[in-house]
């Protein structure tokens, strides 16, 4: 069985990604990891380039500046990675440059894969999400989180990345059959130097609309405003990835938010109370689920 990786970035220092950290939480199940760099404003390719050299494959691209409705350029990127994954490869891992994996889940993941490699009718594999959000002391607790999303995927080319590249579909817009896997991703977008976070709303909110709504809806401030765009956190008592100790250790920003300030509609704590203890989800689902793999 061969594993590839593929993600894709562009500009990842002027809106501090944690893309090394990303690629790197997968490289030890990988047999290669191909990067579509856009090309970018700093040394974004340089960056990449000194990851990993054996293992990892650049593609260079350009995005699609017209591509301005629900972030479909990033599934054309995430599309141009995909298909450049080498023939031989039998499961492929999509990671963001804003998520990286825990290294306690590589074996689980590696099992999940093999459990299910000779099982064609599963498309994929489904991942739980860890959303941080501030500071890497907190986690987003509303159900408008998602909860969970396919981050392994057969390197099968009727597979194409989704809407905004959350997810993936097949064929003539069909989910994928997935099975789950007891695997946490964890999604750093929301924790950067509020200079950077700042940056990145004003540029990236252009990849889904125009000029005049970014100008109307995204306020202009020197820095992200944290506190005033949340309602609801909770503490994180987990271990973050090893790879990411020294992005953490060089924080240089303060945020912290009273959860006894959480406000939560009566809908919201419904769907809460059936996820956690019932393990119902009913938010929006871009997924069969059809198995679920125990340990």
């Amino acid at each position: 069985m061969k594993v590839a990786g593929f993600t894709f970035i562009k500009n990842a220092l002027i809106y501090d990604y944690p893309i090394v950290e990303a690629i790197q939480s997968i490289l030890p199940i990988c047999d290669e990891v191909v990067v579509a760099v856009g090309k970018s404003e700093d040394k974004t390719l340089e960056l990449i380039q000194a990851i990993h050299p054996s293992k990892i494959r650049i593609i260079e691209t350009v995005w699609d500046d017209s591509l301005r409705e629900g972030g479909r350029v990033l599934a054309v990127e995430t599309d141009k990675a995909f298909a450049a994954i080498s023939q031989e490869m039998d499961w492929a891992i999509y990671i963001q440059g804003d998520e990286v994996i825990h290294e306690d889940y590589l074996e689980k993941m590696r099992l999940g894969m093999e459990k299910c490699w000779k099982e064609p009718e599963i498309d994929g594999l489904l991942f739980r999400y860890q959303h941080f959000y501030g500071s890497y002391d907190y986690v987003g607790s509303s159900p408008g989180w998602y909860r969970n999303e396919i981050r392994i995927v057969r390197n099968d080319k009727s597979i194409y990345s989704y809407k905004d590249a959350q997810g993936f579909r097949k064929n003539e817009n069909e989910k994928l059959n997935v099975a789950s896997i007891d695997a946490e991703v964890y999604h750093y977008g929301w924790v950067k130097d509020p200079r950077a976070m700042q940056l990145k709303q004003e540029s990236f909110n252009k990849l889904w609309h125009d000029d005049s709504w970014v100008d109307q809806h995204v306020v202009k401030a020197d820095e992200f405003d944290y506190e005033s765009h949340i309602s609801e956190l909770k503490k994180f008592d987990g271990s973050h990835p090893r790879v990411m100790e020294s992005r953490i250790n060089q924080k240089n920003w303060k945020f912290d938010f009273d959860i006894s300030r959480n406000k939560r509609n009566l809908k919201d704590w419904f769907k809460n109370f059936l996820y956690t203890y019932l393990n119902i989800n009913v938010s929006y689902k871009n997924y069969r689920l059809v198995k679920r793999i125990k340990e």
